[in-house]
């Protein structure tokens, strides 16, 4: 996962570096409004309003400062204001809202929603196009950059809960794709969010990466990439850094991984995407830091907050040498959760999800539903043409019993 969209947008840098400078867009109804996405329009001009739906910008401060982009579709196409409870969706690692909204409005889960009657809510990520704001710090500075998912279940989440909630007055379901998921089993963990939630939607659940099949994340891991860019001051990671490019040209020379079909050599053989869709090059950026800490969860089998490296460090920051662990099984066995995942992905490895299953053995029997597709992968679950049927529509059965 802390690969997953690091190796589709670097599968197309490097086809883009092959063929001279070329920035992909998709090839569907709103190719256009999103191939021409800038921050100044922001998402509800450049791609929902341009299909017909209504779209709202919002903005909510996290505590530490940063400045969050949230886009609300309060109705449908049909106009009719929403008659369901509020869902917040949240994306994985370097990607941002738009994630949900890059298919056809028929496949994607957005523009789903919506029609089915769901107060909507994207969610930003820290450091994305549309959320690099901040109270005090500059993006241009490193100290902006000194965070991992730790903050993102700390202070992102809780931020974007709290607003959705005291803006609508409700509870509010919630959807997460990869590192969305790892960012509220964290805080589910925790005891955090749970007054303001209805259910939870987990795809492609991440809180274990120990069994991670893909060879070209496993080189990234195996040659500490993200540790020696964050050594050489590459605090922010963004695939059009040329350190960035270099490091990850020593991955593809490595035995057995296909740096020509990158898409599938990370997130696995994805069986139901239209490949127009893939060819988009967002280029996101996330902390150089936050790599860092997933690498380390795939060396390490565990779910902990990130490892400063050293006992005193380590104390200054936990009261204790080791980084604090996150218990799955403190995660209330009454929290209605909804976890799908595919037996091709080389992310969100079956053997790691049966780890996370293991720790949710005694939830209660009515409140967890699992949903495994064995031909599906990584990409398949938010891009797949035929997810709508395969993994939205069981999901939004599950939010009416919820």
């Amino acid at each position: 996962m802390a690969t997953q969209i690091l190796g589709i947008l670097f599968c197309v840098s490097a086809a883009a570096a092959a063929a001279g400078t070329k920035v992909y867009s998709f090839n569907s109804q709103n190719s256009t409004s999103v191939s021409s996405l800038n921050a100044k329009d922001g998402i509800c001009k450049s791609v929902v309003e341009p299909l017909g739906y209504a779209c709202q910008e919002h903005t909510v401060t996290t505590k530490d400062g940063y400045i969050l982009s949230l886009q609300r579709m309060p109705s449908g196409l049909s106009g009719q204001a929403a008659d369901k409870p509020p869902v917040l969706l949240q994306h994985g690692l370097i990607v941002d809202g738009v994630t949900w909204l890059m298919s056809l409005p028929d496949e994607s889960l957005a523009f789903i929603l919506a029609d089915n009657g769901y107060d909507v809510w994207i969610s930003n990520g820290r450091g994305t196009r549309f959320s690099r704001g901040h109270a005090s710090i500059d993006p241009y500075d490193s100290a902006y950059w000194d965070w991992t998912w730790d903050e993102l279940a700390a202070y992102d989440l809780p931020a974007t809960f709290q607003y959705v909630h005291d803006q609508t007055g409700q509870n509010l379901h919630y959807v997460g794709h990869s590192q969305g998921t790892l960012i509220a089993l964290a805080a589910f963990s925790q005891g955090k969010l749970l007054n303001m939630l209805r259910s939870a939607v987990l795809l492609c659940p991440v809180a274990y990466l120990n069994h991670l099949t893909s060879p070209f994340a496993r080189g990234v891991v195996d040659l500490f990439v993200p540790e020696d860019l964050y050594w050489l001051g590459q605090h922010e990671f963004s695939l059009r850094g040329p350190v960035v490019n270099k490091l990850l040209e020593d991955i593809c020379i490595m035995p057995g991984i296909d740096c020509s079909d990158l898409l599938t050599a990370i997130t696995g053989p994805n069986c139901c995407l239209n490949s127009s869709r893939t060819k988009i090059f967002l280029d996101q950026s996330t902390a150089t830091k936050n790599i860092i800490h997933l690498a380390q969860m795939v060396r390490t089998g565990t779910i902990a907050m990130y490892d400063y490296g050293n006992e005193n460090d380590n104390m200054d920051h936990y009261g204790q040498p080791t980084p604090l662990v996150y218990n799955m099984t403190s995660i209330p066995n009454d929290l209605p959760l909804f976890l799908g995942y595919g037996g091709k992905d080389y992310l969100s490895d079956v053997r790691d999800v049966q780890v996370l299953l293991d720790n949710l053995k005694d939830h209660d029997g009515d409140k967890l539903v699992v949903q495994y597709t064995d031909e599906y992968a990584h990409a398949d679950f938010i891009l797949g043409v035929n997810a709508n049927q395969i993994v939205y529509d069981p999901a939004i059965a599950f939010f009416k019993i919820n």
